[in-house]
């Protein structure tokens, strides 16, 4: 998705701060491992975040809109690491559980964002794969030697409720982030 960012717009949950810290921990451990990492990207714009929208552009809405559309915070479990892609290098995530109160905040959303042809595959209601990013374009060889350094920091033990808290939107082209909700 990298390569096709520059002209997109994307609606992104943003994590509470315990949750969020934890994720940072495992970004880190990857990092302090030699491994691709998000960590690697320190723009203040580059934070753990759940993706809900991605398109080419995306209407300006109003907070009382999106307060009427959608509840936050929303609760969620995260659970196992996950690969997406094909090839040699691989994009490696935190899954992240679709509750029924995720789900519906997410097609709620699209709702009221309008017809969406141009998302992102990933996005669309029905094809949504909530997910927390760790590394892009992991290679597949290293894989094994990273699930074994999540298993290993453990950051995610004992954490009881996670929970979304926050709305931003995120315009690549500009490189910037506005605080929606």
């Amino acid at each position: 998705m990298e390569s096709k960012a520059a002209g997109v717009v994307s609606l992104e949950l943003l994590l509470d701060p315990e949750l969020e810290a934890r994720i940072r921990a495992e970004w880190q451990a990857l990092a302090d491992a030699g491994l691709s990492s998000l960590a690697a990207h320190t723009a203040p714009s580059n934070r753990p975040h759940i993706t809900l929208v991605v398109r080419p552009s995306i209407r300006q809405m109003t907070r009382g809109e999106l307060a009427a559309a959608i509840a936050l915070p929303v609760e969620m479990t995260i659970g196992a690491p996950v690969l997406f892609g094909s090839g040699d290098r691989r994009v490696l995530a935190r899954s992240v559980v679709p509750s029924a109160a995720l789900l519906d905040l997410h097609a709620s959303l699209h709702g009221l964002a309008g017809p969406g042809e141009a998302d992102a595959p990933h996005t669309r209601p029905g094809e949504w794969t909530p997910h927390l990013t760790l590394a892009r374009r992991i290679r597949l060889d290293d894989v094994a030697r990273a699930l074994r350094i999540l298993d290993d920091a453990d950051a995610l033990a004992g954490l009881a409720a996670a929970r979304a808290t926050r709305l931003r939107r995120w315009d690549a082209a500009s490189a910037t982030t506005t605080d929606l909700l």
